[in-house]
C-alpha cells in the first residue's frame, strides 16, 4: 500500500509564506508525475502545480511568480513555496501522484492539509 502524507499548512498573513510538503510512503517503485490540487468552499479542486519525473513542471496562472514546485526523488517527498500570499489561495491543498508500487500502477491522494491566509 502506498500513502501520502501533506503537512506545513497553517495560517499566513497576505504576503507571508508557506511551505506545504508531501510524502510519500510504501511499497514504491517509480513515482511519475506528482502534482498539487486545491479546494476552496463551494469551488471545484483545481491543479495548482504539478512535475513530472523528469522534472517538467506547470503552474496555474493564478500562482505564476509566486509559487514552486520541486520535489526530492530519495526522499518521495515533494514541496510547494508558496510566496506572496493572497486571501484567494486559502484552500485545502492536496498532493496527488502517480505511483508504481510492488502491485499496480495507479493516482493517490493525500488528505489534504488547509492553507489558510488572513490578516
Amino acid at each position: 500500500q502506498v500513502q501520502l502524507v501533506e503537512s506545513g499548512g497553517g495560517l499566513a498573513q497576505p504576503g507571508g509564506s508557506l511551505r506545504v510538503s508531501c510524502a510519500a510512503s510504501g511499497s514504491i517503485v517509480r513515482i511519475y508525475d506528482m502534482g498539487w490540487y486545491r479546494q476552496a468552499p463551494g469551488k471545484e479542486r483545481e491543479l495548482v502545480a504539478s512535475i513530472s519525473s523528469g522534472g517538467r513542471i506547470k503552474l496555474a496562472d493564478s500562482v505564476q511568480g509566486r509559487f514552486t514546485i520541486s520535489r526530492d526523488d530519495a526522499k518521495n517527498t515533494m514541496y510547494l513555496q508558496m510566496n506572496s500570499l493572497k486571501p484567494e489561495d486559502t484552500a485545502v491543498y492536496y498532493c496527488n501522484a502517480e505511483v508504481n508500487s510492488e502491485w499496480s500502477l495507479r493516482t493517490y491522494w493525500g488528505q489534504g492539509t488547509q492553507v489558510t491566509v488572513s490578516s
